[in-house]
């Protein structure tokens, strides 16, 4: 009898997966900052399995958003060594997840605040450590610049950029918008997403409609041009703006585990994205921040099989809707999909599926 791979974790992990929507502060290698962490002489436990517990949302606790929040800290890294140790590291262990292409988000500032290290130089490293172990690892990899609603205020977010600009990084293919959805809407950054278009240079992704209600979705693709959304849950109770999404093309980058831990979608098994996949929205799977989480992206496939009876030939489907939906020129989509799908045929080889 033929082994279903949506139950066997082993084998969908090493389904090759596209993802989107992670962010690189909530992904760390956990041996490696707690090395970190008891070299620089933080107040956490030299017992292994007593710092997971301080350093991971509790796996099977119901939703709490400010235990989770509290779990996002940016005092480990006292040394630029630091920085691309827990880098290197975290980007090795993707190939253990069936990671064959992401976009991988990042915030210099997140590295940088505590020591107030040179953004800059804190970006060329992390992307430096990251594109050697995905070489490594076999990962193909781009990234995504993550600024803060609450950290600063559009023009502190246009001088940055341009100095992220100004670095002429390849790599870097986009630009996200992340943060306190509530107290910070998308009309206060159209001056700095005005910039980001007329540049022309990088892709944006706004975080909408996770905790607020579907009009912050229209408003982030009306205002700020969002061609992809992260999260965009709310998008299920407005069968206009799906419609939009499906027109225009604009990817949601859903996250099942992450909602039901924050509590913005705790119903879990009835999650939007399977309701919006039947219905034709462009929605990708993705695991968000999976160390603080305790899960992997692995997790959420297994899930989105589960909830809503997907096949195969659905998960290939999602994750070309994410290989189409990637910042990245066309000619290289080309030869991603082609790539991908030599990757899928070799899976299903080798696993009769």
């Amino acid at each position: 009898m033929a082994v279903d791979f949506r139950t066997n974790k082993k084998i969908m992990r090493a389904f090759p997966k596209v993802e989107l929507h992670r962010h690189l502060e909530g992904t760390f290698a956990l041996p490696t900052l707690h090395r970190i962490a008891l070299a620089n002489k933080l107040p956490y436990s030299s017992d292994f399995e007593e710092f997971k517990k301080a350093v991971q949302f509790p796996r099977d606790s119901e939703p709490d958003f400010l235990t989770f929040l509290s779990k996002f800290k940016n005092d480990w890294y006292r040394s630029h060594q630091d920085v691309h140790d827990i880098v290197r590291d975290s980007v090795l262990d993707f190939v253990s997840d069936g990671i064959f292409f992401i976009e991988l988000r990042f915030s210099p500032e997140h590295f940088a605040l505590h020591n107030n290290f040179d953004r800059m130089e804190i970006a060329n490293i992390v992307m430096d450590a990251s594109n050697q172990a995905a070489e490594d690892a076999g990962v193909l990899i781009r990234y995504l610049i993550t600024f803060n609603r609450a950290k600063q205020d559009q023009y502190e977010m246009i001088n940055l950029y341009h100095a992220l600009r100004d670095l002429k990084r390849p790599e870097i293919v986009g630009i996200d918008l992340a943060g306190d959805e509530t107290q910070f809407p998308p009309q206060q950054f159209t001056e700095f997403f005005k910039v980001v278009r007329d540049d022309g240079v990088y892709g944006t992704t706004i975080h909408a409609g996770e905790v607020t209600p579907a009009h912050q979705v229209w408003d982030s693709i009306n205002l700020l041009h969002a061609q992809r959304i992260g999260h965009g849950t709310s998008a299920i109770d407005d069968a206009e703006l799906q419609q939009r999404l499906i027109d225009e093309g604009v990817v949601l980058e859903q996250c099942i585990t992450s909602n039901y831990q924050t509590g913005s979608w705790a119903d879990e098994k009835n999650h939007p994205l399977g309701r919006l996949f039947r219905s034709g929205v462009p929605v990708t799977i993705n695991s968000d921040d999976p160390t603080i989480q305790d899960t992997d992206l692995t997790d959420d496939y297994m899930k989105a099989c589960d909830y809503f009876d997907l096949t195969l030939d659905d998960l290939v489907a999602l994750n070309m809707v994410a290989i189409e939906g990637a910042f990245l020129p066309d000619t290289e989509k080309t030869d991603l999909k082609n790539r991908y799908n030599a990757a899928i045929a070799a899976f299903r080889k080798k696993h009769r599926i």
